[in-house]
């Protein structure tokens, strides 16, 4: 069944504090739509990929099949960023406060963290619920198929170029500064909710 994209941004004109329509439309509509697009063509060519052809070193399947998790993944994180943003009210509350708290040992030490994972990273900043140890943890990730297995995101920040070079160029502080700014909480504290996380604590 061929996936259909979600329509994840505001479509007033205003954008977001900090973060263009452009930016929003163009980061949205041609990059996130496209990954959508190229799962559902990866599909339909892998279905008539011959299995007898499998080689370690090139072959059709194999090459189908590691797009399909570059695909996968970043259709997931885009999907996961836009819907953490949009909060009005930036002042965290609930549940994800505690929990920082506790793993990190203070909001103060997460954030500062997060943010440089921000100026580190080449894609992707994320903060998880790891079921293995059931603690949040801060991760980065160069290119869309880096991950670790067993984590489930909670917050995802985007700092590739194309997250905020329309509006701030070679300034990503200034854009991270923004992301802080329209952090909905409220989505946050729900995926924590819904995972019942406190609960394996």
């Amino acid at each position: 069944m061929a996936k259909q994209a979600k329509d994840l941004i505001p479509r007033d004109g205003k954008g977001y504090p900090g973060l263009s329509q452009k930016l929003l439309e163009q980061h949205h509509d041609v990059l996130y739509k496209g990954y959508v697009n190229k799962i559902n063509e990866i599909e339909a060519k892998a279905a008539e990929a011959e299995p007898s052809e499998a080689n370690a070193t090139y072959s059709l399947i194999r090459e189908l099949k590691r797009e399909e998790v570059f695909c996968t993944n970043a259709v997931r994180l885009h999907e996961g960023f836009f819907q953490n943003l949009g909060g009005s009210d930036n002042t965290p509350t609930g549940d994800i406060v505690e929990l920082v708290k506790e793993d990190f040992g203070s909001w103060e030490k997460w954030e500062t963290e997060f943010r440089a994972l921000g100026i580190a990273a080449r894609g992707w900043v994320v903060l998880v619920f790891d079921w293995e140890d059931r603690r949040l943890h801060n991760y980065l990730s160069d290119i869309h198929s880096d991950g670790v297995w067993g984590c489930t995101p909670i917050l995802i920040m985007d700092v590739y170029e194309h997250a905020y070079y329309l509006d701030y160029g070679a300034g990503r502080k200034g854009y991270i500064d923004a992301f802080f700014q329209n952090i909905n909480w409220a989505e946050v504290n729900g995926r924590i909710q819904s995972l019942e996380i406190k609960r394996y604590r």
